[in-house]
């Protein structure tokens, strides 16, 4: 199938989205675009957020890192599961308690204007991050295989496929973003289902026989039982929880469309939902992932072991070319399988890469108009020029995730998953510190710039640690911990500038 035909379905489902938009943009307010005036239906919610929490890195990343790991990521999954308990009964009583809009207004609350403006810098800087991360390795895999060929440079593709993002947030914010978040996850589970069936009728295989060739190949082991390794299986699991309470339960997107929902126990039924969903979701993507690489060695690939820049890394070659990792079900999808694979892949992919970008989006808009700029607080300014000022900062957040993008494209890297994850270690640990001292302790902070040094300076002390752990500990490697180390240094740091404050008049810390 012709690249511009490809695309020419890339176009037609942003002009669906465009609809949509449209559709539930009408009449709407700033209250719309923030919190979708905590009336969007829980169910709606729950299943567009496994789009949100998935994204392309999910459907590209996950499958390919199989190939280097087998089914070990599950261990995170099942760290998820906890994690996203904690965030139903611990954060989110609390987000609806004080009927916040942002959540990082629990800061200001609790402590003080330095703590509060720290932690919406810390969600701006991460979220800024993973989602540009996310949107790069999809972009990416756009450009290789349809837009490369119709002479497109990657700077085009970028910015095209992030002004289809800003114009159909620009107006509906929440309230569109949990109705194209439910098609687009749809779009991207019926991609997933067809591309796992089609390749296990290719290669004759019943649901038994999968799960044989899969064993055969040594694709299904999940646990690691390696103490030093850094998928080390307890480590995994209690840091895939962290990530959860912080990429989710202290993260303004995610828990945006969760405060737009009626009521708590309706938020907490789409937590506990979406956790069961994304780990069966999640499951299929790794089942996938080994149905690639066997489907792939039965079309002459095999993994070999490669010394590059003195150092030994495994590869796994097809054709002469080196498709372990991100790039192995692009290939096959584009190169081996039907044109109709190849358009179901497409449509997969930019179904799971939308409700990542857009919700991003409308949260760091939202999060820069509240917490930064104060939009809230501005009782003297119209609502026209609240909305004024709230387009220009979500035009200029998406010149910021372009000029991101690009670096990624300078950086690259085999699998984007594994740098989402680093960077969550040392951008979110600084969230989890702030958020978890307010929560366990009475104490209070000084309102002082000491605050924001304490979570900077944590950061620097877990690289130090990070690239220097297998010398200090005896081989011990640091994997997805990062965040724990980094929360950890935060709290010592937030409790040495702390003082007693048993006078409290706000305590938060019943709930």
């Amino acid at each position: 199938m012709s690249p511009t035909l490809l695309f020419s379905f890339v176009l037609a489902y942003f002009a669906l989205l465009l609809g949509v938009a449209w559709y539930t943009s009408r009449n709407s307010t700033n209250e719309t675009f923030f919190i979708g005036n905590r009336n969007s239906n829980w169910m709606l919610v729950a299943f567009g957020m496994i789009g949100t929490s998935l994204s392309g890195v999910t459907f590209v990343s996950v499958p390919g890192k199989v190939g280097i790991a087998a089914f070990s990521y599950f261990q995170v999954v099942i760290g998820y599961i906890i994690g996203y308990i904690v965030v139903a009964f611990v954060l989110l009583p609390l987000y609806y308690k004080m009927n916040l809009t942002s959540i990082y207004n629990y800061l200001l609350t609790r402590f003080n204007f330095y703590a509060y403006k720290t932690g919406a810098l810390f969600f701006i800087i991460s979220r800024t991050l993973g989602a540009t991360a996310r949107l790069y390795l999809v972009i990416n895999v756009l450009q290789i295989f349809i837009l490369d060929t119709m002479g497109v440079p990657f700077f085009v593709t970028a910015f095209v496929i992030l002004l289809m993002i800003l114009l159909y947030t620009f107006e509906g914010g929440v309230r569109t973003i949990v109705f194209t978040d439910t098609l687009q996850t749809t779009f991207m589970l019926l991609g997933l289902i067809v591309c796992v069936f089609y390749i296990m009728s290719q290669l004759n295989l019943s649901m038994s026989g999968t799960w044989q060739a899969l064993e055969l190949n040594k694709f299904t082991h999940i646990f690691n039982t390696d103490v030093k390794s850094g998928d080390f299986f307890l480590k995994s699991i209690i840091g895939g929880a962290f990530i959860t309470i912080g990429m989710t339960g202290l993260d303004q997107e995610m828990m945006q469309k969760n405060i737009s929902v009626r009521t708590l126990k309706d938020s907490q039924k789409n937590m506990i939902t979406l956790s069961i969903l994304q780990a069966v979701v999640v499951f299929i993507f790794l089942v996938l992932g080994g149905l690639l690489y066997v489907y792939a060695m039965s079309k002459g690939g095999s993994f070999e072991q490669v010394v590059v820049n003195g150092k030994q890394q495994l590869h796994f070659l097809l054709d002469g070319k080196n498709v372990i990792g991100d790039n192995i079900f692009p290939e096959i999808a584009f190169s081996y399988l039907p044109p109709i694979i190849g358009v179901i892949f497409i449509i997969g992919l930019i179904s799971a890469l939308f409700p990542s970008a857009d919700g991003a989006l409308t949260a760091l808009t939202s999060s820069l108009c509240i917490d930064i700029i104060g939009l809230n607080r501005k009782e003297e300014w119209a609502e026209k020029k609240r909305k004024r000022i709230r387009m220009t900062v979500h035009l200029i957040m998406a010149v910021v995730f372009l000029l991101c993008v690009l670096v990624f494209k300078w950086i690259d890297n085999k699998s984007i998953i594994d740098i989402i994850l680093k960077l969550a270690g040392y951008t979110y640990g600084p969230l989890l510190g702030l958020f978890s001292f307010g929560i366990l302790t009475k104490r209070s902070l000084p309102e002082s710039i000491a605050v924001t040094i304490v979570t900077l300076v944590a950061p620097a002390l877990c690289y130090l640690v990070d690239i220097n752990a297998t010398k200090w500990f005896g081989g011990y490697q640091v994997g997805i911990e990062l965040l724990i180390i980094n929360g950890l240094f935060t709290f010592i740091g937030l409790l040495i500038i702390s003082k007693s404050n048993k006078g409290d008049s706000v305590d938060l810390t019943s709930i």
